[in-house]
């Protein structure tokens, strides 16, 4: 006669904790929007204020989607703040001073995103380097350039102008809404098409969640990362051209503002929709969130220093609830594990935010 199962020592989550868990983010942005409705009824939620949002987000939210890349594998890019912002200079120096044609300028750009991600991602695994001191030193290196190219001045275009093609990548609209709207709607769907259906996804996941497993599966961790770097890379840079033409103006020091915000909304995001897990819908709605409460707050006239302070804290808060939501995900998988199997081993892990060592070096795989 088989042994009697035992029973879980810890209890199933419920399903009303799972929804809030998952939803609960994208109810707390559709409560704050109603709630700055009712303070500012003439003038949040107008036609005019979304659009508004909507134009001056969207930059910050492609950032912030190109962080939530390396996020996955449990890395960071500290360079991307910088990276945008030699970007868009490198953009407007071809453009104004050299003449080149924008369509060359953006495939140059795109092609110096790539190798900057390339450079992280081969700091990172080859050269074994932490991924905050590298991609820190990477942006350093890139804010020099930055500063080199522009003479610690600004690029002002001539009395023509900027072509009026190349502006049109971000004033113009599309079903009337501005058109960097859908630029961001279209990398969510992409990001979200490579991470939950493609074989590249799970390979992030996993090398995010388990290095060592990932190896001893056949997974190249030393690839997945670079891919994640110049994933990241290539973002930035398309941001970089969009801030160009956006702003028609060369400011050597404008990156460094989109990067708090950028890592708010990666690190938020992963707390929403797959709690525990960095994604691209999830960040979309911590970019919602953010860019709704800085509108209110600005509209009610808050001070100039709310707007870093209000950041601040929501980055800390982002790391707080990534970790819990982590940690919860583990909990609940360790207890649906036992419960499937009556005993308290805990099942294969799954992927999670950020591993414990995720940059450090995994051992070799031990040879028959």
């Amino acid at each position: 006669m088989n042994a009697p199962r035992r029973a879980g020592t810890g209890r199933r989550p419920s399903a009303g904790g799972s929804a809030l868990g998952t939803y609960g983010l994208l109810g707390l942005t559709v409560a704050i929007f109603l709630l700055f409705a009712l303070l500012l009824p003439s003038t949040f939620p107008t036609g005019t204020n979304i659009k508004a949002i909507l134009t001056n987000q969207s930059i910050p939210a492609m950032l912030a989607l190109g962080a939530t890349i390396p996020i996955v594998t449990g890395r960071f890019d500290l360079s991307i703040g910088y990276g945008i912002g030699l970007a868009h200079v490198v953009a407007m120096w071809l453009i104004v001073e050299q003449g080149t044609p924008w369509p060359l300028v953006l495939l140059l750009v795109l092609a110096g995103g790539v190798a900057v991600g390339l450079v992280n991602g081969l700091l990172v695994e080859f050269a074994q380097i932490d991924s905050f001191i590298a991609t820190l030193g990477t942006g350093s290196v890139l804010y020099a350039v930055t500063g080199w190219i522009t003479g610690g001045g600004r690029i002002v275009p001539g009395i023509h102008g900027l072509p009026l093609a190349f502006t049109d990548l971000t004033n113009s609209s599309l079903l009337g809404l501005p058109v960097t709207f859908w630029y961001v709607i279209a990398l969510v769907v992409v990001l979200w098409l490579c991470l939950e259906h493609l074989p590249i996804g799970r390979y992030l996941y996993v090398v995010g969640a388990n290095p060592r497993a990932a190896e001893l599966v056949g997974i190249n961790r030393r690839r997945v990362v670079i891919y994640a770097f110049v994933g990241s890379g290539l973002v930035t840079a398309f941001a970089g051209v969009l801030l160009a033409a956006q702003q028609q103006i060369g400011d050597p020091s404008a990156g460094s503002s989109y990067l708090l915000p950028a890592f708010v909304g990666a690190l938020l995001g992963s707390t929403t929709i797959k709690p525990g897990r960095a994604n691209s819908v999830g960040t979309l709605v911590a970019v919602a969130i953010l860019a709704i409460g800085l509108s209110g707050l600005q509209q009610e006239g808050a001070a100039f220093w709310v707007t870093p302070l209000f950041n601040g804290l929501t980055l800390l808060a982002a790391v707080g609830l990534a970790g819990f939501a982590a940690r919860r995900r583990q909990r609940a998988g360790t207890v649906v594990g036992a419960d499937s199997r009556g005993g308290t081993a805990p099942p294969p892990s799954e992927p999670t935010l950020t591993p414990a060592s995720a940059d450090a070096p995994s051992e070799p795989a031990p040879t028959p």
